[in-house]
């Protein structure tokens, strides 16, 4: 199947003002009530890493949940699960970072994976790059590495992307939204 960007946009919600005023929310979840999109999404994302070198693939919770474990699945890779504080059990390291509208900590379990790992991160979205950085910085913590920063959007006006970029980090997404 072909990807088609301009159909996958079409699907993807534009909410204003939620979760805070000012904030234009890009809601994915119309994309899962078609196959055809969400097939496509998927298939996008595993025919670029197919044949890619790392190890294991790092999900945001919580929409990163629903690529990271199609894609861990599909190219038969170990899913590293990086939550919300306090939703993991067991001995986490955790992260502080800044949100569009605030501030979030990301959590990761202390043995999620060995050091030396290579680690795919897998987001719905790029905003302000907080959770991707956050995510980076925890992995590297453990001693892994980050091979791409991969989302189904980004929103470039927010700067995320850039600023992972100037920390190293490739990103690599599906399509782009401009600032409404």
């Amino acid at each position: 199947m072909i990807f088609d960007e301009y159909y996958i946009k079409s699907l993807i919600r534009n909410v204003p003002d939620w979760p805070s005023p000012g904030v234009m929310f890009r809601d994915i979840t119309p994309l899962f009530k078609s196959p055809k999109a969400q097939r496509m999404v998927v298939d996008s994302f595993i025919q670029r890493y197919v044949d890619a070198d790392f190890t294991h693939i790092g999900a945001m919770e919580a929409r990163g949940f629903l690529l990271g474990s199609v894609i861990s699945y599909e190219l038969n890779k170990p899913l590293v699960l990086f939550r919300k504080q306090g939703k993991l059990p067991a001995k986490t390291i955790a992260e502080e970072y800044d949100i569009e509208y605030g501030k979030a900590v990301l959590e990761i379990q202390h043995d999620a994976f060995e050091s030396g790992a290579s680690i795919l991160l897998v987001d719905d979205l790029i905003a302000t790059g907080g959770t991707l950085l956050a995510a980076a910085t925890l992995t590297r913590q453990l001693g892994g590495s980050i091979y791409e920063a991969a989302a189904i959007i980004d929103l470039p006006d927010l700067g995320g992307s850039q600023k992972l970029q100037d920390s190293d980090i490739p990103v690599y997404t599906l399509c782009a939204f401009a600032k409404d």
